[in-house]
């Protein structure tokens, strides 16, 4: 079991509905130490690729990018889910349906952030449905931009987000994959890695 997995283990808390609560320590609270170990691990796993820009969603996904990018020396990119009106006028979008919120959202970056020279690693802390992910792709398509390599902190690897990025041949990288969680028991099963 993985320093990720430990954690999960003693501090995720298993819901009705295939929802996993890491908010203690991941996506609400963060862990700063735990972070910095996923930003290293991140870059052990990726560290054979050019990166030039580590990219996420907001809101979760961003602290956990940050560590990434750092670790490679890089600028990190985050995807808002509004349009502001300090947000330039050219710009990517992409819609994205949310797992947890259960919503659709057009996800927006600046075209100035993101060019056809840039060697992107997407980041987030969750992998369900993939539908973010995909998102994530096509903005970074959409700049000509090439996508060298996906981290995902937790993926739930009973749902179909993880075959069907694997199945665009994308680098896919997961520090934890569940492959089941009981609600009334708080059982976390854990995929081989």
């Amino acid at each position: 079991m993985n320093f990720l997995e430990e954690r999960i283990q003693k501090d995720g808390i298993v819901k009705p509905g295939n929802v996993l609560k890491v908010d203690s320590f991941l996506n609400h609270q963060m862990d700063i130490a735990l972070m910095e170990e996923i930003g290293r691990e991140f870059h052990r796993r990726f560290a054979d690729k050019p990166i030039t820009k580590v990219l996420t969603i907001e809101a979760s996904g961003i602290g956990i990018a940050c560590f990434a990018a750092r670790e490679f020396g890089v600028p990190m990119v985050f995807a808002k889910k509004s349009h502001s009106i300090n947000l330039d006028s050219e710009v990517y979008i992409a819609e994205v349906e949310s797992f947890t919120h259960k919503n659709k959202n057009n996800i927006i970056v600046s075209r100035k952030f993101l060019n056809a020279d840039d060697r992107i690693l997407i980041i987030d802390d969750f992998l369900a449905n993939g539908c973010a992910l995909q998102g994530l792709i096509a903005i970074s398509k959409a700049a000509g931009a090439s996508v060298e390599g996906i981290g995902i902190v937790i993926e739930k690897g009973f749902q179909v987000g993880g075959q069907i990025i694997r199945n665009l041949g994308v680098h896919l990288e997961s520090l934890a994959i569940i492959d089941a969680m009981d609600a009334e028991t708080g059982v976390i099963t854990f995929r081989e890695q």
